[in-house]
C-alpha cells in the first residue's frame, strides 16, 4: 500500500494559508497544519470532503520551541514531507517611531526568524531524499520600502532575497521553490495589522482562494515565483519593478498611513 505524499502548511486556520491546504487537499496531499490560534483545530473538518489525513498543530512560531515542536510533530514516525507551504506571517501598520518595539520584534521572529528556522528543518530533510517543493508566501510588499508597515515590507524582502539565493543553491538539486507574492488579500491581516481605516485596508482585495490556486499550481510546475492574483496585483507587482525605491515608499505612504497624515 502506497501512502499519500505529505504536506506541511503553517498559518493555515484562515486566509490564503487555509486556502493552500484546500488546494493541496484537493491534490490528494494528506496534510500537517498549523496556526496559533483555536480555529487550527476546524480545518480537518472543513477539508473532511477530501479524504485525506489532516493534522492540526496549534503552536506559536515566533519562538524557536515552536518551529522544533512543528517539525518534529509534521515528521513523526519517519514521516517524509513532499512540500512545505511556509505561510504564517503577520502585519503591523504604523510609524516606525511610533509603533511598539515589541509589536515589530513579533513580526520579525515569525515573517523572518520562524520561516528560515523552519525552512533549514524541512529543506535539510528534502536534501536527504534529493526532493521536496517549498512554497513561500511573500508579497508584493517586497518590492517596495514600506512606510507605515515599515517592518512588515522589510520582512518581506528578507523571504524575497532568501527565497532567490535559495533557488540558485539548489540549482543541482530535485528540490525546487517558489515564491508567491499576493497583492491585497481579503484575509484577516488587515485588521491584525490595525489597518483597517487606512486606504490599503478599506480597498477591494483578492479572494485568498485565488490566490492559493496560483500559487499552488506554480509550485508544482516548479515556477520560481507568481504574482497573484488578480489582473491588478499582477499590473503592481510589473509596475514596482521599474519605479524608483523613493517613489514607492511614497506610494506606500499614501496607501498605508491613516487618514490625516
Amino acid at each position: 500500500m502506497t501512502h499519500a505524499q505529505l504536506a506541511l502548511i503553517t498559518g493555515a486556520s484562515s486566509g490564503i494559508g487555509l486556502e493552500l491546504a484546500r488546494q493541496f487537499a484537493t491534490g490528494g496531499y494528506d496534510l500537517v497544519v498549523a496556526a496559533e490560534d483555536d480555529a487550527i483545530h476546524d480545518v480537518p473538518a472543513k477539508l473532511a470532503e477530501h479524504g485525506v489525513a489532516v493534522h492540526p498543530v496549534q503552536v506559536d512560531l515566533r519562538t524557536p520551541e515552536g518551529v522544533e515542536h512543528l517539525f518534529r510533530a509534521a515528521t513523526d514516525g519517519g514521516r517524509e514531507l513532499s512540500a512545505a507551504a511556509l505561510n504564517a506571517g503577520v502585519g503591523r501598520g504604523d510609524m516606525f517611531l511610533k509603533s511598539d518595539l515589541e509589536d515589530d520584534l513579533s513580526v520579525v521572529d515569525l515573517n523572518v526568524r520562524s520561516t528560515m528556522h523552519l525552512a533549514k528543518l524541512v529543506l535539510r530533510d528534502m536534501a536527504d531524499r534529493n526532493r521536496g517543493r517549498v512554497l513561500f508566501t511573500s508579497s508584493v510588499a517586497s518590492m517596495m520600502p514600506g512606510s507605515y508597515q515599515t517592518v512588515y515590507n522589510a520582512s518581506k524582502s528578507f523571504v524575497q532575497s532568501f527565497v532567490k539565493a535559495l533557488q540558485d543553491e539548489l540549482r543541482n538539486t530535485s528540490i525546487t521553490v517558489t515564491a508567491l507574492l499576493p497583492g491585497p488579500t481579503d484575509t484577516n491581516f488587515f485588521d491584525r495589522a490595525k489597518l483597517r481605516g487606512t486606504p490599503v485596508g478599506e480597498m477591494s482585495k483578492d479572494d485568498p482562494a485565488e490566490v492559493a490556486r496560483q500559487g499552488y499550481e506554480a509550485l508544482m510546475r516548479g515556477d520560481r515565483q507568481v504574482v497573484a492574483a488578480s489582473a491588478m496585483s499582477k499590473a503592481m507587482g510589473t509596475m514596482l519593478r521599474v519605479l524608483p525605491d523613493p517613489l514607492k515608499a511614497a506610494g506606500s505612504r499614501l496607501l498605508s498611513a491613516p487618514s490625516g497624515r
